[in-house]
């Protein structure tokens, strides 16, 4: 191994010079690092098959670490890069191709190791040719590529959104028939003939070619646990639960409403989307608010200025980290920043508690204010309570329209 790292590392140096008294007649004396030109008959691969055989015997016959042996495996390397070349032609591979909703890419990247998706050995891209698919991040080899039985997970994610709230929802493997759920290969908790690995997101059982212990967070622990510890989760799950991260699918409030007596960082969140929302207005009708764009401070999370009851898998993740404590009182800051003392246009559309008649100018996402569920007008918290009457603003639009239906009669 040392020797071949070290010839490896010879090859590609560019300083690197060999001398013509050191090369050796292998049978085939063209350069094979070269691509190929034209079309190649079977008696050209049978020729470097058998080159290849004669290098492998020669490296092991040679005194070690010596020149001679140095360069035979770089010899070796050339050999092996062109039948690599022959056998699977580049030049022939399109550049996309489409199979059950993946759309493949070909790379071009040929340092990079990759394991293939579909046969689970490594990528190697400096002689073999592979795909990813730009909707799921599926990668295989081209060779592979036929094999495929396992639909775009991009496809799924698009058509129906939701995940699985169950925890772990087991089946068992008599129910599976004792098989792989994705490619129903045979497998058993035993290992024999393949070993059995339970996806802690699906509750069903794969073999090793599906599962390959990769961990997630499950959003089923988190909405009822609010665990975040991640579990072993098949291939097919990990692409869905990454693509699905960023969704705003889960509505706490239906799911899982204790929560907030247990949590209080998302009481916190919640008030803060709250408040965001009571500022949109202000926004949205303000030319210099528009013009310095401030609602695209949240544009990673348009959902926070369209409600304050939906979440993502993120969000939670970021609640429960403190991440997004922190961005979204920076926020909030801001904006209330902009509405109370930058913008006259703003300040202008603020309220005076008619209750008490004191104090300064009121807004509704102020701490100490309560909104009046009917007409939106602001009071102080311990005015409209201590009143505990009906808001002035509503009894005189009341009275307005009596006193419009009177004069009708």
């Amino acid at each position: 191994d040392s020797v071949f790292s070290e010839a490896s590392s010879e090859l590609f140096s560019e300083t690197k010079t060999h001398s013509s008294d050191r090369t050796m007649d292998l049978g085939l004396a063209e350069d094979h690092f070269s691509r190929p030109v034209g079309s190649f008959v079977a008696s050209d691969i049978e020729q470097l098959k058998l080159a290849i055989e004669e290098c492998k015997k020669l490296i092991l016959e040679l005194p070690e670490h010596s020149e001679r042996q140095k360069d035979t495996v770089v010899k070796l390397i050339h050999l092996r890069l062109k039948l690599q070349e022959l056998k699977d032609p580049e030049e022939d591979e399109p550049n996309l191709r489409v199979i059950l909703e993946h759309r493949f890419s070909k790379e071009k990247s040929k340092s990079v190791k990759q394991t293939c998706d579909k046969c689970s050995t490594i990528i190697w891209g400096l002689i073999q040719t592979w795909y990813t698919c730009t909707g799921c991040y599926y990668r295989c080899h081209s060779k592979c590529m036929n094999q495929i039985t396992k639909p775009c997970v991009r496809s799924k994610v698009s058509h129906q959104s939701e995940y699985e709230l169950s925890i772990c929802p087991e089946i068992g493997l008599d129910r599976q028939d004792y098989r792989c759920a994705e490619c129903r290969t045979p497998i058993s908790l035993r290992g024999v003939p393949s070993e059995a690995r339970q996806c802690d997101y699906t509750g069903q059982y794969y073999c090793s070619t599906c599962h390959w212990n990769d961990t997630a967070i499950i959003p089923a622990r988190v909405i009822h646990n609010w665990e975040f510890e991640p579990r072993k989760v098949c291939r097919s799950s990990m692409r869905y639960l990454t693509l699905m991260m960023p969704r705003p699918v889960l509505k706490m409030k239906e799911i899982n409403p204790l929560l907030f007596n247990f949590v209080e960082e998302l009481v916190e969140i919640r008030k803060l989307r709250h408040d965001i929302l009571l500022m949109k207005p202000y926004f949205i009708t303000c030319k210099e608010a528009m013009e310095a764009r401030l609602l695209l401070q949240l544009q990673d999370r348009q959902h926070f200025v369209e409600n304050d009851d939906m979440y993502s898998l993120q969000d939670l993740i970021d609640i429960s980290t403190g991440r997004l404590s922190c961005s979204l009182t920076e926020i909030h800051t801001t904006f209330a920043k902009h509405i109370k003392l930058d913008c006259e246009r703003c300040q202008a559309k603020g309220f005076v508690c008619e209750l008490c008649k004191e104090g300064d100018v009121l807004f509704p996402f102020d701490s100490h204010t309560s909104v009046c569920h009917e007409c939106s007008a602001v009071f102080h918290r311990d005015c409209y309570y201590d009143h505990s009457t009906t808001c002035p603003r509503c009894a005189r639009m009341t009275d307005r329209q009596q006193d419009e239906v009177e004069e009708e009669k």
